[in-house]
């Protein structure tokens, strides 16, 4: 009778089953309360497996959607009161032919088989947990989203096997309930998770779905199957501790007449990371004493816009969980403007404020500031989705030595505390949702110093909602969103004429200028339509008012204009006889300043295709129309934008290769001369099961007509509203090599090195001034009027802007560059127990400069290596504590 017992179980299940699919339409898995023990070795040979049901019928994402898989896959799930148990069976009728490479935890971009465990545990259809191996046994746990967006920076602790066999190779997992996020179980009893199991085989680039899903379809989690047979699975306590102890060594160049300079500083370092289940599937992580020595460096650029750069998030604290912070994620596929309402980098940035002023010498000031600590509280407690951070900054202060031979203390960055509150509120089975954020940022102005130049307050605050038709085939989304900035008059001042907003244009009736303002509010909104399909589009209205500013906790370029973006296309991903996908679109943007002048007006379209050699190619053309710039004098009077177009084009060849090539290029011209050609090729390597390399030369040469220099107050340009606008011709050569390798010996064991060699030259020639307001006009100095001479003794030229008459001479330095420089790390990864990692790592960083404007290769590469490196050693310990 005992041996009766698996199969009267199966049966029960398998009915109830097709009780449950006739009732909600999905597809459904069924769990087995584990019977007897399981040793994770990747073998499903316990007969406690037996038990479990087995759920397979899989079919093709891609290449032919629908259809049933090349090779078929079975799937049993077990639980009992502390873990969730996976046996995946993947047959093979060419095991010999499964592509297996090793590489470290959560690596992307190999070539390889995987299989890929998806679990909603919150049952929201609108977030998961993905938990993927490929046959070698490399990890990689993911937190993504109903679109798609994923959080790599999610790591559990959890366990899985895998073997090849002559049958395929199969996967066996245990994954805790604590690594898992689940509120307090039904009244029943019986809990109800989304569930997805997606196969890929890399030698036919086919995937394989449980639940049916294809790259055309509206959403991801949201089309899970469902996970039944869960009883009396109780939510764990959640305490995980993971300390660190760290050792930084700096050796960097120095002058020996700088009293704080040292050759070596060495600075040990000592925190911890605490996650903490509260009640209703939240969780508490905190940071005591930040370290982030082991995150990649920026690559260099050169700026010569009055916009700040912007570098995407990279620190671990951050990144995790960070979608809940995605405030106006408006869905479409085009958009005209872009900003970050939540950037976590304004936390622990560089300081904002120089210690060098009258009667300094020398200055030790820190590169960034310290993050004494911080906090959040994330999840979903039932339909509602919450974040909650808060994170201070101690006060920065450089150290000093005055010309007098006295010391002294300069403040640099006031101390500072930053609030985010996100909350949403699923409808529909989160097909819909309604949410609101805040944010704040309070600083510390204690010291009279920082009133001048730094806003005392910022706070932030919106809603948003999405609203999901015809199985989100249709999105209809939107936002509105307020700010408020509060400071000093000189402050608010800064913060009226900086390039976000121009308040002070002379020609612009409509803008309102008060110096002696000691706040700003504004506003920003957006709306729009979006379908999901073969044939998709968007459309998107969206508005920022001049006055909207986020810059102290978010991320915002220019503000003042009204914008409608559209698009529309066609896909396909069924494979046919001569492409395995293809897609093409065009769209149009539009924008308007507030005072109704066209500021953008652009035309552009796009198509690529992947051939059944899986080669990908791709074409794009953009024609942008006349317009005007309310930006290009900065601050100035309008001028007109020169029309123009762009030219690109891109190939790849078969993923399958041991090396991968991606060439591309583009080409952009307007009806003023300038233009912008750019290539660059990418060398995917994988020369061995075990390493992984990467190159990725550029080259870019361009040609401005038009690029800034200065501003000259002059009462007698009376024509540009009595200033004088210094432009310049700018030839422009960047070229740069991104580099990577990978060298695995274990999936705990690896060895990552990134590097960046990046030199850019810019020849600055025929020195002009804008002439007309709205019309792109210029003349040049000692040509069309005044004279201009250089005095190499002094780096500068001088300028006499109308020769014999009443202006004032003023001088321009020479702007001519060559910038070198160095960028990379080193870092060796070992997790000698699960969640605890040791890491060391190299920074190396070489940087120079010289005011010549020319481009010679080996020149500015040899001048690379000759400058003197700043190096950085780090070695850190994590130890993970936790149930």
């Amino acid at each position: 009778m005992a041996g009766l017992a698996p199969r009267i179980a199966a049966a029960q299940a398998s009915a109830e089953l097709g009780a449950h699919r006739a009732a909600t339409g999905v597809r459904v898995m069924h769990a087995a309360r584990r019977t007897g023990p399981i040793v994770i070795d990747g073998r499903l040979d316990e007969p406690a497996w037996r038990a479990a049901p087995v759920a397979g019928d899989f079919t093709q994402s891609y290449p032919n959607p629908g259809a049933a898989p090349v090779d078929s896959t079975r799937v049993r799930v077990l639980y009992d009161d502390a873990a969730l148990y996976v046996g995946i069976r993947m047959y093979d009728a060419h095991p010999d032919s499964i592509a297996a490479q090793l590489a470290r935890r959560d690596a992307s971009g190999i070539y390889s088989d995987w299989v890929h465990l998806v679990i909603d545990s919150y049952h929201d259809r609108r977030t998961a947990f993905r938990f993927s191996v490929n046959p070698r046994g490399v990890e990689k746990d993911v937190y993504t989203s109903n679109d798609g967006n994923e959080d790599l920076n999610w790591d559990a602790v959890w366990e899985v096997g895998t073997r090849i066999d002559s049958l395929g190779w199969v996967a066996e997992y245990r994954i805790p309930l604590s690594q898992l996020r689940f509120g307090p179980a039904p009244a029943s009893g019986d809990r109800l998770w989304g569930i997805q199991v997606m196969r890929d085989i890399a030698r036919r680039n086919e995937r394989d779905s449980w639940s049916p899903w294809t790259p055309q379809s509206p959403g991801f989690v949201s089309r899970f199957g469902d996970l039944t047979g869960l009883r009396g699975v109780s939510a764990p306590e959640r305490l995980e501790v993971v300390p660190y102890a760290s050792t930084r060594v700096t050796r960097a160049p120095g002058s020996a007449a700088d009293p704080f300079y040292r050759a070596t500083n060495a600075r040990p370092s000592v925190g911890a990371d605490v996650r903490y289940g509260l009640p209703a599937g939240l969780t508490l992580t905190a940071t005591v004493n930040p370290d982030f020595g082991q995150v990649e460096v920026d690559p260099a650029v050169v700026n010569l816009s009055a916009f700040e750069t912007f570098f995407p998030e990279k620190r671990p604290f951050f990144l995790e969980g960070a979608d809940i912070f995605d405030f106006g994620a408006v869905r479409r596929q085009n958009d005209f403007g872009s900003q970050y309402f939540f950037y976590s980098r304004r936390i622990g940035r560089a300081p904002e404020l120089s210690p060098y002023g009258p009667g300094v010498r020398y200055a030790d000031s820190p590169d960034q500031t310290t993050i004494a600590g911080a906090a959040k509280v994330t999840g979903k407690a039932g339909p509602w989705s919450v974040g909650f951070l808060d994170a201070v900054t101690t006060q920065a202060d450089a150290r000093v030595a005055l010309t007098s031979g006295a010391r002294a203390t300069a403040p640099v960055e006031p101390l500072t505390n930053y609030f985010a509150g996100r909350v949403k509120r699923d409808f529909r089975q989160g097909a819909s949702f309604i949410g609101a954020m805040l944010t704040s940022t309070v600083r510390g102005m204690s010291d009279s110093v920082f009133q001048p130049v730094l806003r005392d307050n910022a706070t932030l605050g919106g809603v948003d909602f999405e609203h999901g038709m015809q199985h989100r085939n249709w999105i209809v989304s939107g936002f509105l969103a307020g700010s408020r900035v509060e400071g000093s008059a000189r402050a608010i001042d800064l913060t009226q004429r900086n390039s976000t907003h121009y308040l002070q244009r002379p020609d612009a009736s409509y803008l309102t200028y008060d110096p002696t303002r000691t706040s700003l509010s504004g506003y920003e909104d957006e709306i729009a339509l979006q379908k999901s399909g073969n044939l998709f589009g968007s459309v998107a209205y969206k508005e920022m008012n001049p006055t909207f500013e986020i810059n102290d906790l978010g991320f915002v370029g220019r503000g003042d204009y009204r914008a409608v973006s559209n698009l529309v296309g066609y896909q396909d991903y069924q494979a046919g006889a001569h492409l395995r996908s293809y897609n093409a679109f065009i769209y149009t943007n539009d924008a308007w300043n507030f005072g109704g002048t066209p500021i953008y007006r652009a035309v552009a379209g796009r198509a690529s295709v992947t051939n059944n050699s899986l080669w990908t190619m791709g074409a794009g053309f953009t024609r942008e129309l006349g317009a005007y710039s309310d930006r290009l004098l900065r601050g100035g009077p309008l001028a007109q934008a020169p029309a123009g177009w762009t030219a690109n084009g891109n190939v790849t060849t078969d993923s399958r290769w041991p090396v991968i090539i991606t060439a591309s290029g583009s080409y952009s011209r307007d009806v003023s001369g300038a233009e912008a050609p750019d290539v660059s090729l990418s060398f995917d390597m994988r020369p061995s099961s075990t390493v992984h390399v990467s190159l990725g030369p550029e080259l870019s040469v361009g040609r401005a007509t038009a690029q800034y220099l200065a501003a000259v107050s002059d009462p007698h340009a009376a024509a540009t509203y009595g200033a004088r606008y210094v432009f310049a011709n700018l030839r422009q050569t960047t070229l740069s090599m991104d580099t990577r390798v990978e060298w695995t010996l274990t999936p705990q064991l690896s060895l990552q090195s990134y590097l960046q060699p990046f030199v850019s030259s810019g020849a600055y020639a025929s020195f002009k001034e804008f002439t007309t307001p709205g019309a792109f006009a210029f003349a040049v100095y000692g040509r069309d009027r005044g004279t201009i001479a250089y005095d190499a003794s002094q780096g500068a030229y001088t300028v006499d802007p109308d020769g014999a008459g009443p202006s004032a001479a003023f001088a321009i330095p020479n702007p001519n560059f060559n910038v070198r420089s160095l960028r990379g790390n080193a870092v060796l990864r070992w997790e000698y127990r699960p969640g605890s990692v040791l890491y060391l790592v190299w920074q190396q960083q070489r940087s120079g400069y010289a005011p010549v404007g020319d481009f010679e290769t080996g020149r500015d590469l040899g001048a690379i290596f000759r400058t003197a490196p700043t190096n950085v050693f780090l070695l850190k310990a994590t130890y993970w504590i936790g149930h």
